[in-house]
């Protein structure tokens, strides 16, 4: 998307002063000498801190949070995530490791995906973590491992529900998916599990995520409360874990609107009100990963040349898409739109001009901002790219082009 605005004023909310971008409460410039490199992610605690403190201001207060490390497994963030959230939920073995290496005990850490390796099923059984299974034949191997190991497992299943997380940016439930078990074939994976002699947990239930629309989180949260409800009485024992997913967005583009997470607590502290008599024994999670980090972290990179062509200013900087495939437009989206930007060492600075922002890779693919209004800008300043804390480093070809690679702090 074109753009002839500035910085989007309205999702900037990092402090500024004398002209700096403030993160942590450093400058951007002292922080980036503190750092020695560009370009680099920089997360700020204390917005970590207040997103979560936020969150259970408005949930219900037996509700419990889990933080999806897929969004951000950086270590430092993890271990920060653990004393401020009720559980992690992971995505692989070696999210699990940095999971493990935190206080967070392994009761309290799930783990999902459609290809579990059997080595992976393994290592979680022998960590005591619970496993969301997403197929019959994963039950049998979880079955076979247990057998190997002496031990049981936590067993959870993911459900695969016949509706969908409406308005949402990726949608991981309705209609045939690789994630989790249909809704109709739970009968039997149920009664699988109970063959089995597996230690039955609960159910996963994740249909979308990246919505800003209270209304449709609030929809697909009553259809999945209702649909574990209708359930119980085919569980092998009572559901003792019931996790319902997130799915919630945070604003990138001009027009987003922040989520209204206020109606989406009330809403849902009615709903767990009201299936309280067919699930006494559950625990109602919600699992969220970008929602927690995704505004609380800064991509910083540096302007290593700028030249004119016919008529058009470029900014050549010396980080790009290997490090913000997201930023780029090339992770999912359909028509491309600029993350919001900004020259953070001249955030005050009167005069603008019309840039492009480019990396350096051979492809015209590495595009971070498209003909936007910025402070005017010369080799050597600061570009940073903001809702930079989800979805960032790891989500991105780091080693294309065998490019040097970003940093990541905590500040």
């Amino acid at each position: 998307m074109n753009s002839a605005a500035p910085i989007h004023a309205d999702i900037n909310t990092f402090p500024i002063a004398n002209g700096q971008l403030m993160l942590g409460g450093i400058p951007l410039s002292q922080l980036a000498q503190r750092v020695g490199q560009t370009p680099f992610y920089a997360y700020d605690r204390q917005a970590l801190t207040q997103r979560v403190l936020d969150l259970r201001k408005n949930m219900p207060a037996e509700l419990k949070i889990h933080y999806a490390m897929k969004a951000n497994p950086m270590p430092a963030v993890v271990q920060h995530m653990a004393t401020l959230v009720d559980g992690f939920d992971l995505a692989s073995a070696g999210e699990m490791k940095v999971a493990l290496d935190t206080p967070m005990p392994a009761a309290h850490i799930s783990f999902a995906g459609p290809g579990k390796r059997p080595q992976e099923l393994s290592q979680a059984i022998a960590a005591g973590v619970t496993l969301n299974a997403e197929s019959f034949h994963e039950l049998n191997t979880i079955a076979e491992q247990c057998q190997a190991l002496g031990l049981n497992a936590k067993v959870a299943i993911r459900i695969n529900p016949a509706f969908e997380l409406k308005a949402s940016g990726m949608k991981m439930g309705g209609g045939p998916k690789q994630f989790g078990i249909d809704e109709e074939q739970l009968p039997d994976a149920l009664r699988l599990i109970k063959a089995l002699d597996l230690d039955f947990q609960g159910f996963h239930i994740y249909s979308g995520s990246q919505n800003l629309k209270a209304e449709s989180i609030i929809d697909a949260q009553k259809k999945s409360l209702q649909l574990a409800a209708r359930l119980a009485e085919h569980c092998p024992t009572p559901i003792r874990k019931l996790n319902i997913g997130g799915g919630f967005g945070i604003p990138y583009f001009p027009g987003d609107t922040p989520l209204e997470i206020g109606q989406v607590g009330k809403a849902l502290g009615e709903q767990m009100a009201a299936t309280k008599h067919a699930l006494p024994e559950a625990e109602i999670i919600i699992e969220l990963g970008r929602y927690l980090v995704g505004e609380a972290g800064i991509y910083v990179t540096r302007i290593i040349d700028k030249k004119n062509s016919r008529g058009q200013t470029f900014l050549i900087v010396d980080g790009g898409l290997h490090h913000h495939l997201a930023a780029s437009g090339n992770f999912g989206q359909v028509i491309r739109k600029n993350y919001p930007v900004a020259i953070g060492n001249k955030m005050d600075f009167a005069e603008h001009e019309t840039v492009n922002i480019v990396g350096p890779l051979c492809t015209p693919l590495d595009i971070l901002a498209d003909k936007m209004a910025l402070p005017k800008a010369e080799i050597g300043d600061l570009v940073v790219i903001f809702q930079s804390g989800a979805y960032g480093y790891t989500a991105s070809p780091a080693r294309f082009l065998s490019q040097p690679d970003a940093l990541e702090i905590l500040a």
